[in-house]
């Protein structure tokens, strides 16, 4: 037999086992003294049957006008004689018997008190100096009978208890354990990027170290994330400063300049630290959707940070064509604004770097919450599709991007609980990609 995996279903079934082997072991137990007190009540029987009998044949016998002459008792009714006895004198000559007697059954006289055949317990006694003799016997098969049906009553029972009482002890241990898969289930709803401690003081005393011991896990945990994400967004933010006054000192030194070659170093400069600043602006992002709050208390009007983001990157493009879709109707949403911009960007730029160079990028807001941007452009395979969100995933032959994009939106809708799903081509197209995000709604639009 396999042990079960569950602690639950080990419990049960060690508990089961044991009360099962212990209920065994006292009924019979309780059956050995039970036969051990039968024989002793069914002895005493035997030996006041021939008390209370023989009297009786010594009245009859002596009175007697035919000495030496067997009488059989007939019955009054018909019954099961359990006792059957026989009178005998001095020569071993049947005087007296029972209607069930059978002689052959009864051994020759060898004195008072009790002996025992392979078939029957026999008791024996005497009168008149011995000279009337009787013999009562009993049949080994009727006290076995009743030890048998002694131990079935024992034993029945089991079948209807022991089922009973493992159910009871299944539900038992499944209450004890209740604390501990509420505890499981806490932490199971939990985020990838929940690290706070779970609740754990109804835990039982023997599971209570193993939860502490997990709660400081996840603390060191949040801990060391935390100060990853505190050196990523410090170390960009006090790098935009610098980077912008190197911009501009390039800038300046290609004005100043009338070197050809001097002049086409300095723009090099320029745009590996424009470059820079991408990277850093990325790096800030990725830390805000790491460890920031992307969930505000109130709703707000989704439309307003997309058409914000969206009408700001038109100001700004020269070669493109973006076409903006909002509905008509406010869509409420508890992301917080900074994030949805933070997404919205990420999307439109994602698109107009690896779309088509002359087709349109469209971005749609549903009244449902779903933000869909989507670009004309090759079809992507499925295998490199399933890894855009992947950190660092650059297209070679369009250099310059950060390949973290994608991988922001993709922590931001994990951590708001969205959904971001990508697909190429796009829906009723034979070519492009689409990117559809969907928002987290308020109670009362959901």
């Amino acid at each position: 037999m396999r042990w079960p995996a569950s602690l639950q279903g080990r419990l049960g079934l060690s508990l089961g086992l044991a009360l099962t082997v212990l209920w065994l072991l006292a009924a019979t137990v309780t059956a050995v003294i039970v036969r051990g007190e039968l024989d002793e009540v069914f002895d005493s029987a035997l030996r006041e049957t021939a008390e209370r009998i023989l009297p009786l044949a010594v009245t009859d016998i002596v009175g007697r006008e035919d000495q030496g002459v067997t009488q059989r008792l007939a019955p009054i009714r018909e019954h099961d004689e359990f006792f059957t006895y026989l009178v005998r004198d001095a020569e071993g000559r049947i005087l007296l018997q029972s209607h069930a007697a059978d002689p052959a059954v009864f051994p020759p006289w060898d004195g008072p008190g009790f002996r025992q055949t392979a078939t029957h317990r026999l008791y024996s006694d005497a009168a008149l100096q011995d000279t009337i003799r009787i013999t009562v016997a009993e049949p080994l098969a009727h006290r076995a009978s009743v030890a048998r049906e002694i131990q079935m009553g024992l034993g029945l029972p089991l079948l209807i208890v022991l089922p009973v009482a493992l159910a009871a002890i299944i539900l038992a241990v499944r209450f004890s354990l209740d604390p501990l898969r509420q505890f499981r289930a806490r932490l199971e709803a939990r985020g990838a990027r929940d690290l706070s401690e779970v609740p754990a003081g109804d835990l039982p005393t023997e599971i209570g170290p193993l939860a502490e011991t997990l709660n400081g896990l996840l603390n060191r945990l949040r801990a060391a994330f935390e100060a990853e994400r505190s050196f990523a967004a410090n170390a960009a933010h006090e790098l935009r400063t610098p980077l912008a006054g190197a911009i501009a000192q390039a800038q300046r030194l290609r004005s100043e300049t009338a070197d050809r070659t001097v002049v086409q170093r300095a723009a090099d400069i320029e745009e590996t630290l424009k470059r820079l600043t991408r990277r850093t602006e990325r790096l800030m992002q990725m830390a805000r959707a790491e460890g920031g709050r992307l969930l505000s208390d109130t709703a707000h009007d989704a439309r307003a940070a997309v058409r914000i983001v969206v009408e700001d990157m038109m100001r700004s493009l020269q070669s493109h064509d973006l076409a903006l879709d909002l509905p008509e109707t406010p869509v409420l949403s508890t992301i917080d604004p900074d994030a949805l911009g933070i997404v919205c960007r990420n999307l439109v730029e994602n698109a107009l770097r690896h779309g088509a160079a002359c087709g349109e990028v469209r971005v749609l807001l549903t009244p449902d919450g779903k933000l869909i941007v989507s670009n004309a452009g090759p079809v992507i395979e499925r295998d490199r599709l399933a890894r855009l969100t992947d950190r660092f995933q650059k297209d070679a032959q369009k250099p310059g991007g950060s390949g973290l994009g994608l991988t922001i939106v993709a922590a931001i809708a994990n951590r708001t609980g969205s959904r971001l799903t990508l697909a190429s081509p796009r829906p009723g197209a034979a070519d492009g990609f689409q990117a559809r995000f969907q928002l987290p709604l308020a109670a009362d639009q959901a």
